[in-house]
């Protein structure tokens, strides 16, 4: 069996992989990226690249008050109470240093951040603020990593829109007047191959590792990992085209494998209940997750992820989700099995309320849960209604509510008291039981300063299912504030380190910004890397051969 070696090994190819890749390289360590697909990128290159990341620099040149004490203080208050004491280490090492990595990352690659108008969407909360920590990337072209440029991860959106102009022009509900009016612009990106959003980060990110010397393998598979006779990582056996081999790595192995959700059985066990779409790559089966166990780590938060509603679309000949904010239209509600509304259809964190747990039984408490519009919502987007026909039968039509809620098996008399009670509120221009409309989230959403509710009253009814769809779960390896992995008795695993989707994440399903997947991954990869790097050079030099 051929051995090879390096000081760092990267084990997948995502924006946590590579911040931490670009780290340690910058700072002269040999760095493998190894990626189990046939592409790089992973989720973060079919994401739409919002990055939440406080007291970022790029605010900082255009005046914008903030710090990393103020984005923790408005962490405490938006998560969890009963999450601080396990995760409050984890959130000061991130507001420390998001502002540190985003930096690092804008004077090592060709990214170019800019700010987005998004607010905090608990901006009303100690420390929230209403702008200056949503950010994201200009357009790149692709022919900047050459011959790597086909093999990009491609995404379920084409990308030839910036993050900043879906959320300023709205291509979704004007896809004719955004296009029209960014014409030669558009033009010259699909000359020139550039794009943006996920397409963009990723082509940065990869140029950047490039420039620094780090190696990328695709096709390539961690099968395990290796330890020596004190039970340190040493490096990962891999297989590549069928052929197995060890890796050594002097320094740390970094799992940033991503999620587990392409597992059904993993998935089933800790997302009980239907899942509606996944919007990740197939290749996200846990094997980061799998591998920590087998060193002898500590699994948590294996109940998080990363939940949106998502339109239905076909990625690599296969079903797919395409995470889309079509629940927050004019003339709609959600409600759960029992006929029943439960959050403001513009929460942004409306992944997370479908996704709620009975806390006794641990089974989904809302569980299916549907969209109920009448014919005026068919008609607000052209985008929604042609992906809509990808599915047969997901919008479901009748002329009353009374048959509609027979249709989709909901109590009949409840359906029909929540939305005249939502009509009601409608009328009185208040929502009296959810406040839809009166955050600054929801009024930057629907663009208004007063609240505006839209009554459900022409029929056709219409009633469409709007279950758990996960774009990565967010449970696996836990860690420290270091980025280093532990064991059950809280003791660190030498050598292994965990970031991005492969980590217990310290907040978990939870947004507390728009960007806060990748903000968070990228920013623990990079303390990942300086871990790596403060550990003493000589004592973690010249690995030897595993014992297996």
């Amino acid at each position: 069996m051929m051995t090879h070696s390096c000081d760092y090994l990267v084990l997948g190819s995502g924006s946590a992989g590579l911040s931490s890749a670009l780290k340690a390289a910058k700072a002269g360590l040999k760095v493998i990226v190894v990626e189990k697909a046939s592409v790089l990128g992973g989720t973060s290159a079919m994401s739409g690249a919002g990055i939440w990341a406080p007291a970022n620099h790029v605010g900082r040149a255009e005046g914008i008050e903030d710090s990393p004490g103020e984005a923790l203080a408005y962490i405490h208050a938006a998560m969890p109470q009963d999450w601080e004491a396990k995760e409050g280490p984890l959130w000061a090492a991130f507001a420390e240093n998001a502002p540190r990595a985003i930096e690092f990352i804008a004077q090592n690659t060709p990214l170019d951040f800019i700010l987005t108008p998004e607010p905090d969407p608990f901006a009303e909360r100690t420390g929230g603020r209403t702008s200056g920590r949503m950010l994201t990337v200009k357009p790149l072209s692709r022919w900047k990593i050459g011959r790597l440029a086909r093999k990009l991860r491609r995404p379920t959106l084409f990308h030839i829109f910036s993050y900043r102009e879906m959320v300023t022009l709205d291509p979704y509900h004007r896809p004719i007047t955004a296009g029209l009016r960014l014409l030669p612009t558009l033009l010259w990106r699909w000359i020139t191959d550039t794009r943006g959003q996920g397409s963009a980060l990723m082509t940065g990110l990869i140029r950047g590792c490039l420039d620094a010397g780090v190696i990328f393998q695709t096709e390539t598979q961690a099968l395990n990992l290796l330890r020596d006779e004190s039970d340190r990582v040493v490096g990962a056996r891999i297989r590549h085209k069928g052929v197995e081999r060890d890796i050594l790595a002097a320094r740390g192995v970094l799992l940033a494998t991503g999620g587990f959700e392409w597992d059904e059985e993993m998935r089933y066990q800790h997302f009980p209940g239907p899942t509606e779409r996944l919007g990740s790559p197939r290749t996200n089966t846990g094997d980061g997750q799998k591998m920590a166990v087998a060193a002898g780590a500590s699994l948590d938060r294996m109940d998080q992820a990363n939940i949106y509603p998502c339109l239905p679309t076909t990625y690599e000949g296969r079903p797919g989700g395409l995470p889309m904010t079509f629940q927050a239209e004019k003339h709609a509600i959600l409600v759960n099995r029992h006929g029943r509304r439960f959050i403001s259809e513009n929460d942004f964190n409306v992944g997370e309320a479908i996704d709620a747990r009975d806390p006794e039984t641990g089974e989904p408490a809302q569980l299916p849960v549907w969209l109920i519009a009448d014919q005026r919502f068919l008609l607000q987007s052209q985008p929604f209604r042609w992906y809509a026909r990808q599915e047969k039968r997901w919008v479901r039509k009748a002329p009353t509510l009374r048959s509609l809620a027979e249709e989709i098996g909901v109590p009949s008399d409840a359906l029909e008291a929540t939305v005249a009670r939502f009509n009601g509120f409608c009328k009185a221009g208040r929502d009296e039981d959810f406040r839809r409309g009166e955050s600054n989230w929801d009024k930057y959403k629907s663009h208004a300063s007063k609240v505006v509710l839209y009554s459900i009253e022409e029929a056709p009814f219409v009633a469409i299912s709007i279950n758990r769809s996960i774009l990565g779960t967010k449970g696996g390896a836990r860690t420290n504030a270091k980025g280093q992995v532990l064991r059950p008795d809280g003791s660190t695993i030498a050598g292994l380190y965990a970031a991005g989707l492969a980590m217990a994440n310290p907040f978990g399903t939870r947004a507390i910004g728009p960007g806060t997947t990748l903000g968070p991954n990228m920013t623990w990869g990079f303390i990942c890397a300086e871990t790596v790097l403060a550990q003493n050079s000589d004592a973690n030099a010249g690995a030897q051969a595993p014992t297996l």
